[in-house]
């Protein structure tokens, strides 16, 4: 079926054509009574248009009248048609050859700009038509600028967004709150943008909840969620009462940074205040729980909700797969099903995940073909990356290398790069040598993948492969993404990287880690030193595990909560087994709860235990 788009020029060419000779027969009434009735009756006959239908027959009418010309008219048709998904059509009636557009106004512009604006695929358009608006001499207000930043903010072009900038200053519209709002929106928006919409942000004289949601906004955009949650504590230090709008975005703060004790703080807020719970805040406040390390409090929200999306079943299955619990995922989604939810290519992501962090390999098989054949649903790289580390997770490489090869698509380097790090667990290494290299033949100035071969080379004891590898990644200015763990503590996050003495402190968490390192070898404790890829003697090794980013966090919280206190830390790259090994002892001795979140799942570590049975 043809799109509106397609079909406007032949429409417009043949009613064009119907309706002259018609209106040269029938001359419209030419009083000013007459006009009038002929105006508000196209007016209602616009405002009850429903379907494009009704609207080409509204546009022979309009025609028929002698209204062609008229801007208020002209105004309702371009906002109807917008309506209808069909401003492609409106503007080719409204900018015709044909057309008089001495009368058109700024309110009619203001609606054609608007419409382009709110578009996925035609936002340029809206700043050609605002052009078309100058050059015809019609003067902008203060509400044509937040259409035409939306639409800067849609096509993400800070030269753009700032010539738009230097008009909103000119024509004397900079000081109106709207606008500073739609452009401190709009450089968030653009690439490079965020401490241009942060001056504007600085520099307003007065911020509603608008400002700092936009501002926020823009922070979590960037992933820049510290940051994030720091404008929201001066926003509530100004007084200014945050929105709904406000909290989805501080709990998607919260879930980045894994800040559970924020995020219960948030939803206890939500409640104090009686913020309103929609939809989008209730799955937030659900991905937030489930990804902060409380899946179950995250399902007994999904519960309690009226309402639920897609969105909101797929949040929890994806929380119960980081959570290792794969059964009770597979379980929820049939209920999904049952219910009559149709599931979309991001619900099977999480199943799919679910399955792979649970070791379900069948079922993984099962959804798969499932997905294509009952749903028709065709499978995305998301969801062939799913099946390959489900594959390797299993020890299952050549089956894994195999459905590569068999792939539909060609291959991303995260699948590529998941195989490779199987081929290392596995003892496939040479299997692994030939795919980085390749890897580095397609992405030669990607730091992971040199990381990998070097990785690789390690483990099979090539040092001086691996420190040629190492020099040329120095030499092309390269520098392997460091591991780091993060810990929420009285309100703030802390952060460490391997090896840290930044913090205030570093002696005292040192000789904790010291004193924990005791503890451990005392209670049957053996450092997993192959995990080290350097050579160096044994006692080395074990020194450099010691100061792995996750074993300095949880010394920190030792030392700074009390006993019997559960620990939350999140660290940036999978956890690996020696720090893993090291945390179930820790558990034990201290008496502490530990709760780990890496990049693929969580890990409840109590009494010697890991709740992912060692299979992660």
């Amino acid at each position: 079926m043809q799109s509106p788009a397609t079909r406007t020029p032949k429409l417009f060419r043949t009613i064009t054509t119907a309706t002259v000779t018609t209106s040269l027969h029938n001359p419209p009434n030419s009083t000013t009574t007459g006009n009038r009735e002929a105006e508000q009756s196209c007016l209602a006959l616009l405002h009850s248009c429903n379907t494009l239908p009704k609207l080409f027959q509204t546009h022979n009418y309009i025609l028929k009248l002698g209204l062609q010309n008229n801007p208020l008219v002209l105004t309702k048709f371009a906002s109807t048609s917008s309506d209808l998904e069909a401003i492609d059509y409106a503007s080719s009636f409204i900018f015709s050859p044909r057309s008089d557009t001495r009368l058109y106004d700024t309110f009619l512009f203001n609606t054609v700009v608007r419409a382009y604006a709110q578009t996925t695929h035609s936002r340029d358009r809206a700043l050609c038509f605002y052009r078309v608006m100058l050059g015809y001499g019609v003067l902008p207000n203060k509400f044509t600028y937040p259409f035409v930043l939306k639409a800067c903010a849609g096509l993400g072009s800070l030269n753009l967004g700032k010539s738009v900038h230097g008009s909103v200053v000119k024509f004397g519209f900079d000081d109106d709150v709207h606008v500073q709002n739609t452009m401190v929106h709009m450089y968030c928006c653009c690439n490079g943008g965020i401490n241009y919409a942060r001056k504007v942000f600085d520099e307003m004289p007065k911020l509603d909840s608008v400002s700092w949601s936009a501002m926020i906004g823009g922070y979590v955009r960037l992933g820049w969620s510290s940051d994030a949650i720091g404008l929201f504590r001066k926003m509530q230090m100004a007084g200014v009462r945050p929105d709904e709008i406000t909290m989805v975005l501080v709990l998607s703060a919260c879930t980045d940074l894994g800040a559970f004790e924020l995020g219960k703080w948030v939803e206890s807020y939500i409640e104090k205040e009686g913020v309103q719970k929609n939809v989008e805040l209730c799955n937030a406040l659900i991905d937030m729980f489930a990804k902060c390390g409380d899946v179950d409090k995250a399902l007994k929200l999904f519960r309690d909700m009226g309402g639920r999306t897609i969105v909101t079943w797929t949040s929890v299955i994806v929380g119960l797969a980081m959570h290792g619990r794969g059964l009770e995922a597979v379980s929820l989604f049939e209920e999904m099903i049952g219910t009559g939810v149709a599931p979309d290519d991001v619900a099977f992501i999480g199943l799919l995940s679910a399955c792979s962090h649970s070791g379900l390999v069948e079922n993984g098989r099962k959804y798969f073909d499932l997905m294509i054949k009952r749903f028709k649903i065709v499978p995305k790289i998301e969801h062939y990356g799913c099946m390959v580390d489900m594959f390797c997770r299993a020890g299952l490489v050549k089956e894994a290398l195999e459905f590569v090869q068999n792939m539909h698509i060609k291959p991303n380097p995260i699948v590529l790069r998941t195989l490779i790090s199987a081929c290392r667990a596995h003892g496939e290494l040479k299997l692994g040598e030939s795919i980085t290299k390749q890897l580095i033949r397609n992405e030669p100035m990607h730091e992971s993948n040199y990381v990998l071969l070097s990785n690789i080379y390690a483990k099979m004891s090539h040092w001086e492969k691996k420190t040629k590898i190492r020099e040329l990644m120095d030499k092309r200015g390269m520098k392997k993404i460091p591991g780091s763990t993060m810990i929420e503590l009285d309100n703030k996050i802390y952060e460490f990287v391997a090896g840290d003495k930044s913090h205030g402190q570093s002696k005292e968490i040192y000789e904790m880690v010291d004193e924990m390192g005791r503890e451990l070898k005392r209670a049957g404790y053996a450092p997993t030193t192959s995990e080290v890829l350097q050579d160096i003697d044994e006692e080395d090794k074990e020194d450099a595990l010691n100061r792995h980013s996750e074993k300095l966090a949880i010394a920190f919280a030792l030392l700074n909560t009390q006993p019997g206190t559960p620990i939350r830390i999140v660290k940036n790259l999978r956890v690996c087994s020696d720090c893993h090994s090291a945390t179930k002892f820790i558990s034990k001795i201290y008496n502490r709860e530990i709760v780990v979140r890496d990049r693929n799942r969580f890990h409840y570590f109590k009494e010697g235990l890991c709740s992912c049975g060692d299979f992660w």
